[in-house]
């Protein structure tokens, strides 16, 4: 079981020419297929006068679901490369969309490839990528006379300072690696006198920052 994966941040537009044919590739990030389907439609209603709208995929954060079209382009020139490339990236969760506005000259097959997988590979470092981690978080729970102090070392610590709540207490929902549990602990317990309540609160994905 994988406990990280990348993705996009933020859907994005990059454009390359090549050859006087233009290839627009949108990036997004995607939650699942149906997700993912919207973003293609929505390429297809702003880009009417394209082509062609191929298209690549990744999803889940073992990239276990993965799916490509050429839409009319010749067989394996545009959604293999595509999806090769996200999968070279390792990037999931996120769908790739290559509206292609032909330009006059026949690229061929090689030209095709080559086009549809620069035109992915450049939106991906134009947009850059973010990591997700699986996280095991715990609520943190200390009086007001140590919120400040744990609040300031939480913040420069290398945990992952999640949320904050302030009621009658207050709160800090911190997210640890497998193997910072037991570390976390003990630094928590050294640094508020074994005063802090720890709970567990669950798995969850967490964006690195």
């Amino acid at each position: 079981m994988t406990d990280r994966y990348l993705s996009v941040p933020s859907p994005g537009l990059h454009e390359i020419e090549i050859r006087r044919s233009r290839f627009l590739c949108a990036l997004a990030p995607v939650a699942g297929e149906a997700a993912a389907r919207e973003a293609i439609a929505a390429r297809r209603k702003a880009e009417p006068a394209a082509r062609h709208h191929c298209h690549a995929f990744v999803l889940g954060p073992d990239g276990r679901t993965q799916r490509s079209s050429d839409d009319g382009e010749p067989a394996g020139t545009a959604g293999i490369p595509m999806l090769e490339v996200l999968r070279r990236r390792g990037v999931t969760d996120t769908v790739a969309v290559v509206s292609r506005h032909f330009g006059g000259v026949l690229l061929g097959a090689g030209g095709l490839i080559r086009a549809y997988g620069q035109a992915v590979s450049e939106a991906l470092d134009a947009v850059g990528v973010v990591e997700y981690r699986r996280l095991r978080l715990v609520d943190v729970e200390v009086d007001y006379t140590r919120a400040g102090r744990l609040e300031n070392d939480l913040r420069s610590s290398s945990y992952t300072l999640n949320e904050t709540r302030f009621d009658a207490t207050a709160h800090f929902e911190v997210g640890l690696g497998t193997d910072e549990e037991a570390p976390f602990a003990a630094w928590l317990a050294d640094l508020t006198g074994g005063e802090a309540v720890l709970t567990r609160l669950g798995e969850e994905w967490v964006r690195s920052v």
